[in-house]
């Protein structure tokens, strides 16, 4: 009787820095059931949410649902690690019955706005859901996604940096973020069209995958560049976890077509087969500079990059100086510009079939009939995607959002891109790259500075991978990261990098929500 009071009770389990294995032990030796493990986190939720604001709606089926699960458990049906396993899902990404909101007022009921509840999950919920995992709920995120830095912008209003709530919490999956670097759950699902995997999860100390465009389904996500640069990703606290996470959601369905092209390239042993300590010995990898981007490094970056860069050294890895030295690659780049958004001309076409999706029951299906019933054009001028409605592309889809848009142009600039980046690594027989995630300390949540990211939008242009992992901190408090990017479909490598260096060095700091909570309670 005891032990069933114990592991049916949430008192006792710490879910702080939980891993996906230790918490599958846990399940499959009885020290707890997925009802207790979900209320311990819920019951973390309750008590630190109020600081954080991590969330826009939470699962009211999460513990019926882990209940669901202890009966499967005790009925001894197969189940895998995720099931019963408390996880987040951004915003953006459609889950049947709760509202999508693109994190925007005019589409929250709560806000003054309207509700778009869709009927059926986005494909990388319902894979989620398929392998037992329990869906706390969604995460918080600017209107439209369209921030790097913060979600000050949402409907729900900002959302703090688990680490130091000064900080930007980085964006647009700041929610995710915060909701994993806080064990708030284990792992969460993140997405990304200019930095919205890669900069929450350098700005919150947490590991992230920023996958190849295509390997990952989108459909279902409200999307910013939905036909050329938006992907789904983990945000996780190990390598390890955000590896097992890219092995659930990644791959082809035939709700998205443009996954076909994944086919051939999803590892058959999954993006754990080559974690490895010693991953990183005899590796050529290269190093940032202008060649790439020809923005320096502030002093303490690059400070930073040459501690990380001694440590890998020490690794056994062969580092080569800024290989793209005496390339057009940063002529590529759009000079004068806080973000390049090449790729979201295909917004308005995107998101009227993102709306067809939603259902016959929801408000609306398509982009006219919404325009129809919104008080606030947000394409107009002065307003927040005001500058992208004035671009003659977008201005024509906004007049006629059924007919796709002519992505040739794009189409020739991410092949030139992929052209630079490849014949470089090719001439430098590189395995990867690895750069400071950052050129900058990060701004703070009510600064008006933009996100310093070093890779944004070159890997989104081009469609490349980037996995980022914790590697110290900035004199600020904020978090600093390393970010390795390679060749397209390249995870399971970028992901062993990022493993060696974070079984040798274990930079991920950890946050103290207790203090922080104690600190707010006497403002």
């Amino acid at each position: 009787m005891d032990m069933m009071v114990h592991a049916t009770s949430a008192v006792g389990i710490d879910v702080v820095e939980m891993t996906l294995d230790e918490a599958a032990r846990g399940l499959a030796d009885g020290r707890f059931t997925s009802e207790a493990l979900t209320k311990a986190h819920l019951d973390r939720i309750a008590a630190y949410e109020p600081c954080y604001n991590a969330f826009t709606f939470m699962n009211p089926d999460a513990l019926s649902e882990a209940r669901a699960i202890d009966k499967r458990r005790s009925a001894g049906d197969p189940l895998g690690l995720f099931a019963g396993v408390p996880v987040v899902i951004k915003e953006a990404m459609d889950f049947a019955g709760l509202p999508s909101t693109a994190g925007w007022a005019g589409l929250s009921s709560a806000a003054g706005g309207i509700d778009l509840v869709p009927e059926r999950d986005a494909p990388v919920v319902a894979r989620l859901k398929e392998a037992g995992a329990i869906i706390l709920g969604k995460t918080n995120i600017p209107a439209f996604s369209h921030d790097g830095a913060r979600a000050n912008t949402s409907w729900k209003g900002p959302t703090y940096n688990a680490v130091d709530r000064a900080i930007a919490p980085g964006a647009s999956s700041s929610g995710t973020a915060t909701a994993i670097a806080a064990s708030f759950a284990l792992v969460g699902l993140a997405e990304e069209t200019g930095g919205s995997i890669q900069n929450p999860a350098a700005a919150q100390s947490l590991v992230s995958v920023k996958p190849t465009f295509a390997l990952v389904p989108n459909t279902g996500v409200a999307p910013l560049a939905g036909s050329t640069r938006d992907v789904v990703g983990p945000h996780a606290r190990t390598v390890r976890d955000a590896a097992l996470l890219l092995d659930i959601i990644a791959g082809y369905t035939i709700e998205d077509p443009k996954t076909v092209a994944a086919i051939g390239h999803v590892p058959e042993e999954g993006y754990t087969s080559l974690l490895a300590e010693d991953a990183l010995a005899g590796r050529r990898l290269g190093l940032y500079g202008t060649g790439w981007r020809e923005a320096p490094l502030s002093e303490e970056a690059a400070a930073l990059y040459a501690a990380a860069i001694a440590e890998i050294k020490t690794l056994g890895a062969v580092l080569v100086d800024d290989p793209f030295k005496e390339t057009a690659f940063a002529d590529l780049a759009m000079k004068n510009v806080e973000f390049d958004s090449r790729g979201m001309e295909s917004i308005v076409y995107d998101f009227d079939n993102f709306l067809k999706r939603l259902g016959p029951s929801a408000a609306a299906t398509s982009f006219r009939q919404l325009a129809s019933m919104l008080m606030i054009d947000p394409f107009a001028e002065e307003t927040l995607l005001g500058a992208h409605g004035q671009t003659p592309l977008i201005a024509q889809s906004l007049k006629a959002p059924e007919t796709p848009p002519d992505m040739r142009a794009f189409a020739k600039l991410r092949e030139s891109y992929l052209t630079i980046f490849n014949r470089v690594l090719d001439e430098n027989a590189l395995d990867a790259l690895v750069f400071p995630q950052s050129s900058h300390p990060l701004p703070g949540v009510f600064d008006e500075a933009t996100f310093p990211a070093t890779t944004v939008s070159e890997i989104n242009i081009a469609g490349l991978p980037g996995v980022t992992v914790p590697a110290g901190r900035y004199a600020n408090g904020a978090p600093f990261s390393l970010i390795f990017v390679g060749r397209m479909w390249t995870e399971a490598s970028l992901l062993a990098f990022a493993y060696a260096y974070e079984q040798a060095t274990r930079h991920r700091i950890i946050p103290d929500l207790e203090h922080t909570a104690v600190i707010q309670s006497r403002t």
